[in-house]
């Protein structure tokens, strides 16, 4: 099991340091020290390191904790509750950009993004912050929006670093100023806007 777990932790430090085409079995094999036909003994394949790798990041329960704050009071919150431990997670491991972004793990990602998105769901009805029975798809669209968001911010840079922050106040100001669209010859506020009658 030691073996193994060198194995991993190899494919993550290239991962890192290398980006996903360039961690090939052959790549850790040779970084670890032993012939690219003994990573077979301990792993059927390339997919099987990278799903491996993918469950150990654990993003899942440290969005689940900050999400369970007692800080979350408002939707804004609950965003930043989702965001901020993401961005920053993803910030200090590159190996896991690498993966969700550039890996093949897209069953295991996809059902990461399900479960998280009806969690989110989930604590944002029990707090009062969305109705009863809104709809799972809202929130699917919306976890996928921001999974597509951080995609984009990652390929841009290696830190996704937006211009402002990582936090959600970036896309999302706290204002109530109004939208820039126009109707009618007029700025329309963000709860006009949400009702085009």
């Amino acid at each position: 099991m030691e073996r193994r777990r060198v194995i991993l932790e190899t494919a993550e430090a290239l991962l890192g340091e290398q980006g996903y085409d360039s961690a090939t079995l052959k790549a850790i094999g040779e970084r670890v020290g032993i012939p690219t036909a003994s990573v077979y003994h301990y792993f059927s394949d390339r997919h099987q390191i990278d799903s491996l790798l993918a469950q150990r990041h654990e993003l899942e329960a440290r969005v689940g904790a900050s999400l369970s704050s007692r800080d979350v009071r408002t939707l804004h919150d609950a965003v930043d509750a989702v965001i901020d431990p993401t961005w920053d997670y993803l910030r200090r491991h590159p190996s896991c950009v690498e993966l969700w972004f550039a890996g093949e793990v897209a069953d295991i990602v996809r059902a990461y993004d399900e479960a998280q998105a009806m969690q989110v769901l989930r604590v944002l009805v029990e707090r009062g912050l969305l109705p009863v029975g809104t709809p799972p798809l809202v929130m699917q669209v919306a976890w996928e929006t921001g999974h597509r968001l951080f995609e984009v911010a990652f390929r841009r840079t290696p830190t996704g670093t937006l211009p402002r922050s990582a936090s959600s106040a970036a896309l999302w100001p706290r204002t109530s100023r109004p939208m820039p669209c126009r109707r009618r010859g007029h700025a329309v506020d963000r709860h006009e806007a949400a009702d085009p009658r």
